[in-house]
């Protein structure tokens, strides 16, 4: 399996802990990557796991390596998609599966920045879903599910949100001591609230997709 955009590793130890699969994580920060393998590590996953600095649009294995290619909420930053997914495609075995969960531009309104994609303008390249629909179809793999998760995502940060404000009430108003805050920096809290907004006033939508590569 292949993450790409794969972070501080979190989703390949999961799969690779619930699964016992072999999961290899790319990602444009080498500071990511060394934390990542650190992580794995401690939890003894590191013969499962394994995480290298590297460019998405230049994946640095050769054609048909993985089984399963996925990317959660990573193509924002990147301008061209075409090559992005052309080179997932490549990089996926015949009869394979891409698998994604995407942050995508909405109703077309200016979003509120920043982000935890963006800080500026320029660093944020939303496409609308239907056209990353069919940039992923372009690079010649075939939809097997497409759908708009927005309410669910929705639900699930109120559901989060009730939950701390009740700890905050008992007495505990602190962050915990792990957390996206910690990579986020000092703008987190307003980078979060400014895309919970965005996506209460439809500015962005949430969607997942799975597509096969053709045998």
């Amino acid at each position: 399996m292949l993450d790409v955009g794969s972070g501080l590793g979190g989703p390949a130890r999961y799969l690779a802990a619930t699964l016992g699969c072999d999961v290899t994580g790319i990602d444009l920060s080498p500071e990511f990557c060394e934390v990542a393998n650190v992580l794995s590590r401690m939890t003894r996953l590191s013969d499962r796991t394994r995480f290298q600095a590297g460019d998405a649009l230049e994946l640095p294995f050769a054609a048909s390596s993985f089984d399963v290619v996925w990317t959660i909420q990573m193509q924002m930053n990147i301008r061209d998609k075409r090559r992005l997914y052309s080179g997932i495609a490549r990089v996926l075995r015949p009869g394979g599966l891409f698998v994604c969960q995407e942050i995508c531009a909405g109703n077309g309104e200016p979003i509120e920045l920043p982000v935890p994609w963006a800080s500026r303008p320029n660093q944020s390249h939303l496409a609308d879903a239907e056209s990353l629909r069919g940039l992923i179809r372009g690079a010649g793999l075939l939809e097997r599910t497409w759908r708009d998760i927005t309410a669910d995502i929705v639900a699930a940060r109120k559901a989060q949100q009730a939950k701390a404000q009740a700890s905050g009430a008992s007495g505990s108003s602190a962050p915990p001591p792990l957390g996206m805050h910690l990579v986020l920096g000092e703008q987190a809290a307003v980078k979060t609230s400014n895309s919970g907004r965005n996506t209460d006033a439809g500015r962005t939508v949430f969607i997942q997709g799975v597509f096969d590569k053709p045998v």
